[in-house]
């Protein structure tokens, strides 16, 4: 913190703000339909969100409220089709779908369900309301970190991140509490 304080005192505000590492693909479009790998992780490893036995995950309530909050998002936005997913202990990645902007088909909508929204409001929907949730459960005090990794996937990578995330468990080497 001293040197955050010291650090602001010596240069000007617009130079610290360039120090910060852009982690969107600068111009590109994140509403453009397409696969994205996402890694969600939390600002401290004070909560898991579950454990790997046998090398098979295992939520605890933290796990089982990221779970459906993740699911939340294929309900709440048209364009958004989820595709493989995990929720390891002290992270998540998941890989969504954005749709091609389809034609109106008549149907009474809100106006909400038809806006098309790009990656990081989608992202930002998530951490809020699986948040909410975990605070309610009683663990006030968890936050999501500030931002997230994606990865645009090209069509022919797609198979390599599915089994990337599918065999996570298998190959992450941290201690997980495993039996």
């Amino acid at each position: 913190m001293m040197y955050i304080i010291k650090l602001i005192h010596e240069y000007p505000l617009y130079y610290i703000m360039i120090i910060r590492k852009r982690l969107r693909m600068k111009g590109y479009d994140y509403s453009k339909k397409g696969y994205y790998l996402l890694t969600i992780v939390p600002n401290n490893k004070k909560y898991s969100f579950s454990k790997i036995i046998n090398s098979h995950i295992e939520l605890n309530e933290i796990g089982r409220i990221i779970d459906n909050s993740w699911k939340w998002i294929m309900n709440r936005y048209d364009h958004v089709q989820i595709d493989e997913y995990i929720i390891m202990p002290d992270h998540f990645h998941g890989i969504v779908q954005l749709l091609p902007e389809s034609e109106p088909d008549g149907r009474d909508r809100p106006l909400q369900s038809r806006k098309r929204k790009p990656i990081p409001e989608i992202i930002g929907a998530f951490k809020t309301i699986s948040s909410k949730q975990i605070h309610n459960a009683g663990y006030v005090d968890f936050k999501w970190q500030r931002s997230y990794h994606d990865h645009i996937i090209r069509s022919n990578k797609l198979n390599i991140k599915r089994n990337y995330i599918r065999t996570n468990p298998v190959h992450d080497k941290k201690n997980y509490f495993d039996v």
